[in-house]
């Protein structure tokens, strides 16, 4: 696309705009990266957290109550499948906004 016959100012013109235009999609894909990681951390967390409430609740409701069943792996479940119901609405409502 380079042109040999071009004059000093015009090749001055054309390097500029060349690299406005990296400068410039460096920036977007910079913050698409960083946007990346952000959402990866907050969906890491939206199902970490449920998770966490549910084991502790689980670990207390064992202390408690006599059953035959786990209250830990019962709520650890149910804290897995509400964080990640929690990460998937998070990430569509997300994804809706763009």
């Amino acid at each position: 696309m380079k042109n040999k016959n071009l004059s000093p100012e015009d090749k001055f013109i054309e390097k500029v705009q060349s690299d406005s235009h990296k400068k410039i999609k460096a920036q977007k894909e910079g913050n698409e990266i960083l946007f990346g990681f952000g959402l990866f951390g907050i969906v890491g967390w939206s199902i970490a957290i449920p998770t966490l409430i549910g084991i502790a609740l689980g670990i207390q409701f064992d202390r408690i109550f006599d059953s035959s069943f786990s209250w830990t792996l019962t709520l650890l479940f149910a804290g897995i499948v509400l964080g990640c119901f929690n990460a998937w609405h998070w990430v569509k409502e997300k994804s809706s906004d763009d």
